[in-house]
């Protein structure tokens, strides 16, 4: 059975191995093991409630409890932007015209912008890419709202997620070499493992002050703006499943979209019920549902057939043990 778990200090090895293969652009993940552990330790922190509800950062993982293998991760922000600067670049259209000639001329420009502070964040969606299919990447996505709707006081009225930009096959980002790079002179690499490890005053002393003209840009870097990674299309179309929407800001090094989403609009916030759990040997259903626990100390979630009655949710002793729940426990359940 595969369960969503809360992640913590016994799972570099994975973790690790997750920011190897999700490959570069994916600033949450990067492959630095110091980064990974202060990542580890903040989020058992999180779900221990140790530190201030705005620094909270939950990290999920995706277990195969059969075998103790995780081939997913996911993640949380109680809030972003408040310690650190949240950049981006909002994509803006002006109009300039000339009556007296008769010319109206339409211009998109790139402007540096930090609008998103105290909003929460669901992010670092990957999966080994033999778990692409089969409802894996949509239950670790829908988990990261299970979690928010257990205690949504926790979290921020307005929600994002940031996806990465548009790659070449071969690893080069558009954007960056046309772009970012000549603000930026140094590697991709080394710009994403500073945004994520420093205090990101680098980027208010070196971003460009003035808008962007984007027709004044190569065309290469013109067509990736606002594009998804291709890995990402997925991830995008559960987003959008879920109610998230484009925003007009881009990512000021790949030019990826940002998306957002009232939080109690979102789809598996709004229609999750909480139930009294009834356990039973076996349960006749016809489809699985989204069950998860009702707290986020003791957050897990697993998709599991399950038959609402009433109030009541019934549930098998394997999901109940997956979940470590008993008999009259409250669970949260999405059909």
């Amino acid at each position: 059975m595969l369960v969503v778990r809360p992640a913590g200090p016994a799972d570099l090895d994975f973790l690790l191995e997750l920011a190897i293969l999700s490959g570069p652009g994916f600033t949450s993940l990067p492959e630095d093991p110091d980064q990974l552990v202060e990542r580890l330790d903040l989020s058992h922190a999180s779900f221990r409630a140790e530190v201030p509800v705005p620094e909270r950062w939950f990290t999920l993982m995706l277990e195969e409890t059969d075998t103790g293998d995780v081939d997913g991760v996911g993640s949380v922000k109680a809030a972003v932007g408040l310690k650190r600067p949240f950049f981006s670049f909002r994509v803006q259209n002006t109009t300039q015209s000339s009556p007296s000639l008769g010319i109206r001329l339409e211009h998109q420009t790139l402007k540096l912008v930090n609008e998103c502070s105290g909003w929460s964040e669901v992010g670092s969606l990957f999966l080994k890419a033999d778990r692409r299919k089969g409802g894996a990447g949509r239950l670790l996505s829908q988990s990261r709202y299970m979690l928010i709707g257990a205690e949504p006081q926790l979290f921020s009225e307005t929600v994002l997620a940031e996806l990465r930009g548009v790659f070449t096959p071969d690893g080069a980002c558009p954007f960056w070499d046309h772009v970012a790079h000549k603000f930026f002179p140094m590697e991709f690499d080394e710009a994403d493992r500073m945004t994520g490890a420093t205090d990101k005053q680098f980027i208010l002393d070196l971003a460009p002050r003035e808008p962007i003209y984007v027709e004044l840009l190569p065309e290469p870097a013109r067509a990736v703006i606002g594009k998804v990674h291709p890995q990402g299309v997925p991830a995008m179309a559960l987003l959008e499943s879920e109610g998230f929407r484009p925003n007009g800001l881009v990512d000021i090094f790949d030019a990826g979209p940002t998306v957002t989403c009232r939080r109690d609009d979102i789809r598996t916030v709004r229609d999750a019920r909480a139930l009294s759990a009834e356990i039973v040997d076996e349960v006749d259903a016809e489809l699985p549902a989204l069950i998860s626990t009702a707290s986020v100390a003791a957050f897990r979630a697993v998709r599991q057939k399950a038959v609402v009655e009433g109030d009541t949710a019934v549930i098998s002793r394997d999901t109940a043990d997956a979940l470590k729940v008993r008999q009259g426990d409250i669970v949260r359940i999405k059909t």
